[in-house]
């Protein structure tokens, strides 16, 4: 059989039980921990990891940990709810907001956003993201900005790269006081903080450096978002988080996290993705999606592109040694 839309299916029942079996061993026996903090979102993926550490850990020796600040939709706060209570399983939650006025966070976005758009005020809601027509135009990965009004009405400019690098580094606080809490909270009860990235995050650089790429140990950063789904119907995620559609979360106003970054749903992108890696020709995988293989090769070559631009986040500290 030639490759087809199905290559991406897993052994659910065996990949859960390698995962939990790994995370006994790596938690318990190799770093001496006694159980997992996890920042829960209400999104998929960090689901999926906390019904994973309940099923290796046992409830009561897994932690979830909700962080919202301004910005956040409040989904997420009510599905982060639901999933520990689905689990039963204790949580905290740490409202980020004074921490991230005390880093300057929303006064340096701000900053940046009104050299843009002068107009610009806590009124508005914002967000950032890149063009969403993949298959049919070879573009770079160009960040726009778009700000919308108290009454609806939306602008869109492209953003000059100084403002685009401020907006986000001041966005990039977010994640990295997030990282602080959840070892705060590991340390005072000597657990492991557990990562909640998948591969399309870890691989092409959809991640902060020490903040939400910062964990003990990453379960999922080897799994597509696709197979994170997988497990998460048969781990009995809550139907509600199953059906969200992943956003970032990150800006006030609503974005998925196609907008934001993948630029293509992720059922096409995995797909294309997972071909390339096995040896499949252009050829045999869009015949297998039903594109046409000039469609396969653009999305090839953004996800080359962003593999090679975002190495630098998965590189460990660079040591010198004196001889």
């Amino acid at each position: 059989m030639g490759f087809n839309k199905d290559a991406l299916r897993l052994d659910v029942e065996k990949t859960v039980n390698e995962l939990t079996s790994q995370l006994k061993e790596d938690v318990f026996k190799r770093m001496k921990k006694r159980g997992a903090v996890v920042g829960i979102s209400g999104g998929i993926d960090s689901s999926v990891v906390f019904a994973l550490c309940v099923r290796a850990f046992g409830s009561q020796r897994v932690l979830g940990v909700m962080m919202p600040e301004k910005d956040s939709s409040p989904d997420s706060l009510k599905l982060a709810r639901e999933l520990a209570k689905t689990y039963d399983a204790p949580y905290v939650v740490e409202d980020m907001t004074g921490a991230l006025w005390g880093f300057g966070c929303y006064h340096r976005r701000d900053e940046a956003i009104r050299k843009v758009f002068p107009e610009y005020d806590s009124t508005y809601k914002v967000k950032i993201g890149l063009p969403q027509n993949l298959l049919e135009k070879e573009t770079l990965n160009v960040f726009n900005v778009t700000i919308i009004s108290p009454e609806g009405e939306e602008k869109t400019e492209r953003l000059p790269i100084r403002e685009y690098l401020q907006i986000v580094a001041a966005s990039n606080f977010k994640q990295r006081s997030r990282m602080s809490m959840l070892y705060y909270h590991a340390e005072r009860l000597n657990y492991a903080v557990i990562g909640t990235g998948n591969k399309n995050e870890h691989a092409m650089g959809f991640f902060v450096k020490y903040g939400d790429g910062g964990a003990d140990v990453k379960p999922i950063a080897h799994l597509f978002k696709t197979q994170v789904y997988q497990l998460a119907e048969y781990l009995g995620v809550p139907e509600e988080i199953q059906k969200r559609t992943p956003t970032t979360d990150t800006y006030s106003a609503e974005q998925t996290q196609e907008e934001f970054f993948f630029r293509l749903p992720f059922h096409i992108l995995d797909t294309i993705w997972y071909g390339w890696e096995k040896g499949y020709s252009v050829d045999e995988i869009a015949a297998g999606l039903e594109l046409k293989p000039e469609q396969v090769q653009r999305v090839i070559n953004d996800i080359k592109r962003k593999i090679a631009a975002t190495e630098y986040l998965r590189m460990n500290p660079i040591e010198y040694e004196t001889e």
